[in-house]
């Protein structure tokens, strides 16, 4: 599918923001080659695939990545098949938005992947109850917090602007030093940002006595509501900021008419206290979430040999990072 495709159309049938047709331009933006697929009945749309090509540096190879995507039917196989061994594509992972307890028929040819990029697990909250019944479902716990935030005087604004994407940017990457953990650069975060923030996404500042001391920025796509990024201060922790800021961006869910809030990761229900994702699983856990376990990643071989070398270095790359 090309770029004069009706993009409301295509984004009636996606399932997950990863899959919108604007994460294709903002990846676009950020100097990748992508592959947009639709599958037809007749002349209706009934299933599209969004896939990212990835260079392999100094190769004349690429891998594909199709991140919460639905579960691709044969003919979708067979056409991905096709297309990689005439264009040098090594294999293709497939991260699907699919829960594990839907049991789905996968292609037999599909392989599970040993480098995941997403948790197996996630937590989903059901925003459909009311507000008085959403607080109820918390725990107790959260639920001191969130008030005491707001008898302190903590405040949650929308800033979906620049200087908005200013503060949420320094909080970020305040947190991922801070928990030495790998993400994205600032260039491409305002490339997403900047592609999505009239559509998708939006950002979420927390304030106390006039300094911002968290930020998420989410996105809306269909009926969920999810959130893929977050950052925070050290600061003034005694005030409970964040648990106030997670509560508004339910209440804001639900003013955009979401129905369901994806958390987007977590650890498995049986998590170890000790372990580094332990704090913000258990944080999640306090809004009444439910653990939601997905299918996992998939991946479609093309290129056996060059897979095998990939995944080893690939393995190699993450353990440094």
């Amino acid at each position: 599918i090309d770029e004069t495709f009706d993009s409301k159309v295509w984004n009636s049938v996606a399932g997950h923001p990863l899959q919108s047709w604007e994460w294709g331009v903002a990846r676009i933006e950020t100097g990748l080659k992508i592959l947009r697929i639709g599958e037809f009945k007749g002349t209706k749309l009934i299933s599209v695939l969004l896939v990212m090509l990835h260079p392999i540096p100094y190769t004349n190879f690429r891998i594909g990545s199709a991140p919460r995507s639905s579960n691709p039917s044969s003919e979708m196989i067979a056409f991905l098949l096709d297309y990689a061994k005439k264009n040098n594509i090594v294999h293709i992972q497939f991260e699907m938005d699919v829960k594990d307890d839907e049991k789905p028929k996968l292609s037999p040819i599909l392989k599970q992947s040993s480098n995941p990029l997403f948790p197996r697990y996630t937590q989903t909250l059901d925003l459909r109850p009311n507000e008085k019944e959403l607080l109820e479902k918390m725990k107790s716990k959260t639920r001191y917090n969130i008030r005491l935030a707001e008898r302190k005087g903590v405040v949650v604004k929308e800033m979906t602007n620049e200087e908005g994407f200013e503060l949420f940017s320094k909080l970020y990457f305040e947190t991922t030093d801070r928990q030495k953990y790998f993400g994205h650069n600032k260039d491409y975060h305002k490339t997403v940002f900047n592609t999505l923030k009239n559509s998708i996404a939006h950002i979420l500042i927390v304030f106390y006595e006039g300094k911002p001391l968290g930020a998420y920025e989410l996105f809306v796509f269909g009926k969920t509501l999810y959130y893929p990024y977050g950052g925070s201060s050290n600061e003034h922790r005694e005030v409970m900021a964040p648990n106030l800021l997670m509560w508004e961006a339910i209440r804001f869910g639900k003013k955009h008419g979401a129905e369901s809030f994806d958390l987007w990761g977590s650890l498995a229900p049986d998590y170890s206290p000790s372990d580094p994702w332990a704090g913000f699983t258990r944080f999640k856990e306090g809004y009444g979430s439910v653990f939601t376990k997905m299918i996992g990643s998939y991946d479609l071989v093309v290129n056996p040999f060059i897979y095998t070398l990939f995944s080893i270095a690939y393995k190699i790359r993450n353990k440094t990072l």
